[in-house]
């Protein structure tokens, strides 16, 4: 009993076209020669957009995450009691916040 095999005779062919591009060691010849490899073919080019967001990331990685200065100030001020919440304003952002979300 036999066993045919079909369609694999495309792929394979079109792997072996793309590495006959390449340099190869034939057999018998000398190994002291590294074989070099083919130069690659594939790009990268970044949008504006992606561009600016490497940016953005390196600058960001550069920073501290909170300052400091300010978050001394404001230990100072509730440790003196000075420290007041204005509870209108903070309503006020949580509302314009729902808003932009709800959209």
């Amino acid at each position: 009993m036999t066993n045919r095999i079909e369609g694999t005779a495309a792929p394979v062919s079109r792997a072996l076209a793309a590495v006959g591009t390449a340099q190869a060691g034939r057999a018998g010849e000398s190994r002291a020669r590294p074989i070099e490899a083919a130069a690659a073919a594939d790009s990268l080019r970044l949008t504006g957009e992606a561009t600016g967001l490497q940016t953005l990331q390196r600058d960001l990685a550069t920073k501290p995450a909170f300052d400091e200065a300010r978050v001394q100030a404001l230990r100072e001020s509730i440790a003196s009691g000075s420290y007041k919440v204005d509870a209108e304003a903070i309503a006020s952002r949580m509302l314009d916040l729902d808003a932009r979300l709800a959209g």
